[in-house]
């Protein structure tokens, strides 16, 4: 049996259509903030796995512990909680921009596009449900792939406007269901959601057995799946990330210095202004009559934050114009991480949930919160040095060239473009 030989023609479209871009021709800023933003991730995550202590006033953070423990609580709850899943989110919908505009400038069909972002998110789906039933029901992959099945078709190639409009009507939609919950929580003040929502999360962590654990995990994730589109932060981040790559904000950082700077001071500053007031009340220096009542307007405040995040990124990248800037260690590594998000985070769960799990090792039971930052940042160092050994190797992460198969299909000039 013989092959049929491949056209020159169909040699070329195919190649033209699945040629990923050249590392030395990628943006630094997106590189960038995706490296940095894996260590926001792994921060945020460590607390969870403090399984036996009793939370205080903000989600899955220890009521008590010693003055490095206390630190350690401030500074995560101002700097990272519900801000590192925005930043994600809008990076995430900013490389569908970018995926979406080179594909249009090679002259692929609309059509084609589409279909191949919608392979892409359906195989995000099942990375999430993949990872959530082998090792961490705080998954969001699979959410990012359900948003992006639902908002792709509804907002590609929509003009400016419109997605100027529907983040302005989502805006206002989140603002609106923040505010019902704060008053619900004013109305109801012997509920106490932090311990509910920390004690619902930490059954699967604690449970010993690897397999139950896992069955615990599935209906977890399904629930965070849904309800990461409902509460609508990730939906208004999408488009602000899908609009900002329309004009390539952070790709020429220079041209939108004024747009970044504003974004960077006023997102940033309004995400840390609620997450110091969230602080002071887990602390016990600012009293409220119900300690979740700032739960809400925390996580509101993380689609500021994470778009503030994601502007400063811009403006760094803006600084780093040499060469030798370019070529220095950090920022190398940086970028190398950042080109391999998708790994790193797979990663981070699968130092995680082993190590510190019930049904792993059981080290959560014995961290407290400065010790287990230290091992989110440790964990995020192994990374850098991780993706750093691959970028000089010239390899891409196992998990993106995964990727990247399944969403172009049986195509074979793909998997060999992919791997160059």
């Amino acid at each position: 049996m013989t092959s049929t030989p491949t056209s020159p023609r169909t040699g070329a479209e195919a190649e033209r259509r699945v040629r990923p871009t050249p590392l030395a021709d990628r943006a630094l800023a997106p590189d960038l903030a995706r490296g940095m933003m894996l260590l926001l991730i792994a921060l945020a995550h460590a607390p969870w796995f403090l399984y036996l202590t009793d939370v205080g006033a903000s989600p899955m953070h220890p009521a008590d512990g010693t003055w490095p423990d206390r630190l350690a609580q401030a500074l995560t709850i101002v700097v990272v909680d519900g801000r590192t899943h925005t930043m994600f989110g809008l990076l995430f919908a900013y490389g569908i921009g970018q995926m979406a505009a080179r594909q249009t400038a090679r002259g692929i069909p609309a059509d084609q596009i589409r279909g191949t972002l919608r392979r892409r998110h359906l195989w995000m789906l099942v990375f999430g449900l993949v990872h959530a039933a082998l090792l961490w029901q705080g998954d969001i992959l699979g959410t990012y792939g359900l948003i992006g099945l639902l908002m792709m078709p509804l907002f590609f190639r929509r003009s400016d406007r419109t997605l100027g409009v529907w983040i302005s009507v989502l805006l206002v939609l989140g603002a609106a269901g923040m505010l019902l919950s704060m008053l619900s929580t004013l109305l109801v003040p012997g509920t106490d959601a932090a311990a509910a929502a920390a004690a619902s999360q930490r059954v699967s962590l604690a449970e010993p057995s690897a397999l139950l654990a896992s069955l615990i995990r599935l209906p977890q994730w399904l629930f965070g799946l849904v309800s990461g589109v409902a509460t609508l932060a990730l939906p208004t981040v999408f488009l602000i990330g899908l609009l900002a790559a329309r004009h390539r904000v952070l790709e020429e950082p220079q041209q939108h210095r004024r747009l970044l700077t504003w974004v960077a001071g006023v997102g940033i500053g309004i995400g840390w202004s609620v997450g110091l007031a969230q602080a002071l009340v887990h602390l016990g220096f600012l009293e409220l009559s119900n300690p979740s009542l700032l739960g809400p307007a925390t996580f509101y405040s993380g689609i500021f934050a994470g778009a503030g995040y994601a502007a400063l990124f811009g403006l760094i990248a803006d600084r780093i114009r040499t060469r030798a800037a370019r070529e220095s260690l950090p920022v190398r590594a940086l970028s190398a991480l950042g080109r391999r998000s998708l790994s790193g985070y797979l990663a981070q769960s699968a130092v995680y949930a082993p190590l510190l799990t019930a049904w792993g090792l059981g080290l959560g039971a014995h961290l407290s919160s400065w010790s287990a930052m230290l091992l989110a940042v440790a964990v995020w160092l192994a990374t850098l040095m991780g993706a750093l050994a691959l970028e000089r190797a010239g390899r891409r992460g196992p998990a993106e060239v995964l990727l990247r198969r399944l969403s172009y299909g049986s195509d074979t000039q793909s998997f060999q473009a992919i791997h160059r």
